[in-house]
């Protein structure tokens, strides 16, 4: 049986109705597509426009060296560098390169403690002299007075006595140096305390060193391998490492420079021990990882919920830091900001000679960007304080810098 081309069955034009009605949906999808990609790129491009101009200002401030990197909260990743990584030779910066973190360790340092806390090996209001019999005594220091949670927090009252390069001539005489933890604290314990336990705050190296050498006490292992097991390698930071003693960086990285006095010449700085490495600084890292870090930091995939609370309950900071840090809060080796669009972020501050890194991380992990300063001018308050609003006003703007409904950029 044939059957007429004039009545054809039913079921082929509803397959032809069907087919077209795919393809029509397939060319919307497929439009939408390209259009969401094309706004999307053009997202990313305000986005890298807005890190670079930030980047430049640093660098229009006498600041030879500035590499970001912000990770947005579908993992996108965009960087900016400027400047120059070496005066000589005036090849650019690297986007992916080593530095030292300075105070930056602090936080890796608090996060191990509070995993400690979390094991239920130790208590934040577990007084110093239990873990170190002794150690903080003398000249009106009481170990038995001051707790974990007063060494994380920056309350404990221990004087800082810590040695710093004042000159290019000291830098020379003492770029090589060394200090075990015991000789930082004894230093400390020749001074008395600047204020009674838990009645103040000032910021200090000493208390982290304590608690470097608290967990060696409680596991048995230096702090620092205790980071690298707990933090570094299940993250798989591969460029975050103590280089000890070394005065060297592995490529690739920028070279550093800082100005001692002013109008004097800048100086290259860059191969030095760095100030200390006993837990309150020493670490070497990247901008990825750190990102990379604080986001599962404050995505909540390295601590115990209850410990990660007690991480972000914050205290006022004194009037002096205030100052560089408008509405800084300090919990416990993290400090909160207010951020210009509404809400605060977290993330940690370093200084060492030559060198500034500051991190910033919405408080729901997100979100973040990490920007390392080379060749850094300190040679009066005035440079560090405008060095600082440009730094923190790049944290901000990469924080802030979102899209709204209509796809305009903040």
């Amino acid at each position: 049986m044939t059957t007429s081309p004039l009545r054809r069955p039913r079921w082929r034009g509803r397959s032809v109705r069907r087919n077209l009605a795919l393809a029509a949906a397939a060319t919307v999808a497929l439009s939408a597509g390209v259009l969401g990609a094309v706004a999307a790129g053009r997202h990313d491009d305000r986005i890298q426009l807005r890190l670079q101009r930030d980047a430049d200002a640093i660098t229009a401030l006498g600041v030879t060296g500035v590499q970001a990197h912000l990770v947005t909260p579908d993992g996108r990743n965009v960087t900016a560098t400027s400047g120059v990584a070496d005066l000589t030779t005036r090849q650019p910066v690297p986007p992916g390169g080593h530095f030292r973190m300075a105070s930056v360790t602090k936080t890796f340092v608090a996060t191990v403690i509070l995993q400690l806390v979390g094991d239920g090996r130790l208590t934040l209001d577990d007084p110093v002299e239990r873990w170190l019999p002794g150690v903080v005594s003398g000249n009106g220091n009481d170990g038995r007075a001051i707790t974990l949670r007063q060494l994380l927090q920056h309350t404990s009252g221990i004087h800082d006595d810590y040695p710093d390069y004042t000159s290019a001539q000291d830098f020379d005489r003492h770029r090589y140096d060394t200090q075990t933890p015991e000789q930082a604290v004894d230093r400390a314990m020749r001074h008395r305390p600047d204020f009674p336990p838990g009645t103040e705050w000032r910021y200090g190296n000493t208390g982290y060193v304590l608690l470097g050498m608290i967990i060696h006490r409680v596991t048995g292992h230096p702090w620092h391998e205790e980071v690298r097991d707990r933090l570094v390698r299940p993250l798989g930071l591969d460029h975050t490492f103590l280089p000890g003693a070394s005065p060297t960086l592995p490529q690739p990285h920028a070279r550093t420079y800082q100005r001692f006095v002013a109008g004097e010449p800048l100086v290259d700085v860059t191969e030095q021990v760095g100030s200390g490495t006993n837990g309150e600084a020493g670490l070497v890292s990247t901008t990825a990882d750190l990102n990379t870090f604080f986001r599962a930091l404050l995505g909540g995939r390295l601590l115990p919920p209850a410990q990660l609370a007690q991480m972000t309950e914050a205290v006022p900071v004194g009037a002096e830091f205030e100052q560089l840090m408008p509405g800084a809060r300090d919990g416990l080796g993290l400090f909160s900001r207010p951020l210009s669009c509404g809400g605060v972020y977290w993330g940690h501050e370093g200084g060492d000679a030559g060198w500034i890194t500051a991190t910033g991380v919405t408080a729901d992990g997100r979100r973040s960007v990490t920007v390392s300063l080379s060749g850094v001018l300190a040679a009066s308050a005035d440079d560090v304080r405008r060095v600082e609003e440009a730094e923190s006003k790049l944290v901000d703007d990469a924080l802030c810098t979102t899209p709204n409904a209509d796809h305009q950029w903040r």
